[in-house]
């Protein structure tokens, strides 16, 4: 019944394309090779997760190679493409006991592989502004989010249907079957039944933006989202925007994602979201949050939905998504740029989530100071060269999870072949 809706849906977009389209972008399609290009992206990172309770720390050190081909489309009523991606992990420090598996896997002896590697491709079809993709891809919807947060990322497999025929409109309808996560090659190692999605996303203004959407991971749980942000521009130099977030989850019967997260695998339902304001001014911002999580669970996310599946305001080590959990966020934005270092960027973050029902107890917190630098290379020979460094000094109660003190940091240089 869900595969028939979710292919009525498709059919809709593609009957929407014909009966909307006005500036095609498929009409100005220059062809499989003109419009193509190739990219590598080199990434260098080091991640160190200091438990205090003495437990195994996590140090790990790779070098990563993203390389990925995206054809133009041929020319014609319908064009046809293809896109492609390779993944190339080589470890530079780690151990048995210390190491990371989102990083790198394991062999049968428990010790890191030296390296991984992975390859992928998609076909493509577009007609006017609507594209239809068949393949292992990188999807990034509200409700589907692919991780790329450590060395390589994640991909998946299947369809998705993206359509941008109206103006200011998005919409998206996809259904897929595999999730290849962070650090292992094999293409659907956590089985994957299968995941649906449709929803959109709509730019109402320069000040006004809306979004829907909904998934079903087969067996899991079915998931809606909504968001709505807006923008009160004062002057050229000041602005105040109010981004909100909500994900409804109902979860399946007996589902593992429930379980996991304080349900009782009875029918398990939960409510998350988030309202942040954002006061910018010139070079500097100042944002509060509040987030809150209600009903039978926590909020349960990459069980076939991805690893980035959770856009809310207090989202850092630690994502305050814990049963009954509700958290404050203060948080400050530098930019650089005014002082004379464009490309250079600083934050800091502090959130506090109370009243958390774990292990027995209704009442647990946790508390993380986050911190991140970053710069980019803005002219020379090193230009769109990336640095990131960031540290979550996190502690929480017993029952809630381990203290810990984590570091990572990022080197990423751009490479454009064709």
């Amino acid at each position: 019944m869900h595969n028939r809706n979710y292919i009525a849906a498709a059919c809709t977009l593609l009957a929407l394309s014909i009966a909307q389209a006005h500036a095609s972008e498929q009409s100005d399609a220059k062809g499989f090779v003109e419009d193509a290009s190739l990219k590598v992206l080199l990434r260098n990172a080091y991640f160190n997760r200091d438990y205090k309770d003495k437990t195994n720390d996590a140090k790990v050190w790779g070098q990563g190679f993203i390389g990925t081909f995206e054809s133009g489309f041929t020319q014609g009523t319908i064009g046809f493409g293809v896109d492609a991606y390779g993944l190339l992990g080589i470890k530079l420090d780690s151990g048995r006991g210390r190491n990371y598996s989102a990083f790198f896997d394991t062999d049968s002896d428990g010790h890191p592989v030296d390296d991984l590697s992975e390859a992928g491709g998609a076909v493509k079809l577009r007609f006017s502004n609507t594209v239809l993709k068949y393949g292992n891809q990188f999807p990034s919807l509200p409700v589907l989010a692919y991780d790329d947060s450590r060395l390589l990322p994640q991909a998946f497999t299947g369809t998705l249907v993206t359509s941008k025929e109206i103006e200011g409109l998005e919409l998206n309808v996809g259904r897929f079957t595999a999730d290849s996560p962070m650090g292992d090659p094999a293409r659907d190692p956590n089985r994957l039944k299968s995941i649906d999605v449709i929803g959109g996303s709509y730019v109402v203004n320069d000040a006004l933006s809306v979004a829907l959407y909904h998934s079903d991971v087969e067996d899991t749980f079915k998931k809606y989202y909504g968001n709505v942000n807006y923008t009160i521009p004062f002057n050229a130099e000041q602005a105040l925007n109010f981004d909100f977030n909500i994900y409804r989850t109902d979860y399946d019967d007996n589902s593992d994602a429930a379980l996991d997260f304080g349900g009782d695998g009875n029918n398990d339902k939960n409510t998350l979201w988030s309202l942040a304001a954002k006061y910018s001014v010139g070079a500097h911002a100042f944002i509060i949050a509040h987030q809150r999580n209600t009903g039978d669970a926590g909020y349960a996310y990459d069980y076939g939905d991805g690893g980035s599946t959770i856009y809310v305001a207090n989202s850092y080590y630690s994502d305050f998504n814990l049963k009954n959990e509700r958290s404050w966020q203060a948080s400050y934005e530098l930019d650089f740029a005014t002082y004379g270092v464009p490309g250079l960027s600083y934050k800091v973050a502090y959130v506090r989530g109370s009243n958390i029902e774990a292990g027995g107890e209704s009442d647990g917190t946790e508390r993380e100071l986050f911190n991140q630098f970053k710069y980019v290379v803005q002219d020379g020979p090193a230009k769109d060269l990336s640095l990131k460094l960031r540290n979550s000094i996190y502690r929480a109660d017993n029952n809630v999870g381990p203290d810990l003190n984590e570091i990572r940091a990022f080197v990423e240089y751009p490479i454009s072949i064709l």
